[in-house]
């Protein structure tokens, strides 16, 4: 809140602490993904001194703000308003003001569309600072008691069956972790797609509710999570999947490099299909270039 003379403020416990000024900038800072009190210090300072407040969804942030005694106009910015919101928010700041990013939860720009604000301000060489926090994505790795040395968030998986194995399929041999974000509606069918492309046998943990009060982290392999889910139905609340990465690499078949092959070039172009498919056998990329071309034209002629 602001008192009368200007200054900026919020309360944690029953002390009130005041929020300097801020530099002009983007600021991009994380908020909880459930418990409202993992908000940092500094992510309260931001948020009571920041001129402009961006927001998701203004009444979830309300809801955040609210707790901690920070009266704000806020401003939406969303995947449906961006072309007209994210200029106007840029020309704040070049006009020397700080604008504060939050989305619903969590980090911003994290399967949200405040990536093109920060890429848009980049290129304008204006200031973005980012406000560290919570994170969905890493407090699961940090529970799923698999290996934490490398691993891969990649978002959501696609809703059609055909798509979600293809996408599936080109991480079948990723040296890492993986990491998923899903809908309770589609646990069921993701995970018996993951169990039968990436192999029944992987360990993996359904994180679920992290954070609420209603936490739950069941690790299993990925065919007992599957029958799982499959038997209980559709659970409630957020969740993230992470999948051990694979058992020692397999010197790969003509068979499995031509199904490669074809699932990357079903995503990207043939060149760029080449090119991921040589990172992930150690293939050379111009034989594996050729091998796709004559498997279009076969595809083509038959």
């Amino acid at each position: 809140m602001e008192n009368p003379r200007g200054e900026k403020s919020f309360v944690v416990g029953a002390a009130r602490i005041g929020a300097g000024p801020l530099e002009p900038g983007l600021y991009l800072v994380a908020t909880p993904i459930g418990n409202l009190s993992d908000i940092t210090l500094r992510a309260l300072e931001v948020l009571a001194a920041a001129d402009i407040l961006a927001c998701e969804d203004t009444r979830t942030s309300r809801v955040l703000t609210a707790r901690y005694g920070i009266s704000r106009a806020m401003t939406a910015y969303h995947e449906h308003n961006a072309r007209e919101a994210g200029p106007r928010l840029l020309a704040a700041i070049e006009a020397g003001q700080s604008v504060a990013l939050i989305s619903d939860a969590g980090t911003p720009l994290v399967s949200d569309p405040g990536y093109r604000l920060v890429e848009q301000a980049a290129e304008k060489g204006l200031r973005v600072v980012p406000v560290p926090g919570p994170s969905a994505v890493l407090a699961a790795l940090s529970a799923s008691g698999l290996p934490t040395d490398a691993f891969l968030f990649a978002g959501f998986l696609p809703v059609k069956d055909g798509q979600r194995r293809r996408r599936l399929d080109t991480y079948r041999q990723t040296p890492a972790t993986l990491i998923f974000f899903e809908s309770p509606r589609r646990l069921t069918e993701s995970l018996a797609a993951m169990a039968e492309v990436l192999g029944g046998e992987r360990q993996a943990c359904v994180a679920r509710e992290i954070t609420k009060a209603f936490e739950e982290m069941r690790r299993a392999t990925l065919a007992d999570l599957a029958a799982h889910y499959a038997k209980a139905g559709a659970p409630k609340g957020e969740i993230v999947v992470c999948i051990a990465p694979p058992g020692a690499p397999e010197e790969a078949s003509a068979e499995d490099t031509d199904r490669l092959l074809l699932s990357l070039a079903a995503e990207m172009p043939a060149a760029k299909a080449a090119g991921e498919a040589a990172r992930m056998t150690g293939g050379r990329k111009s034989d594996l270039y050729q091998r796709l071309l004559a498997l279009k034209e076969k595809s083509d002629a038959g």
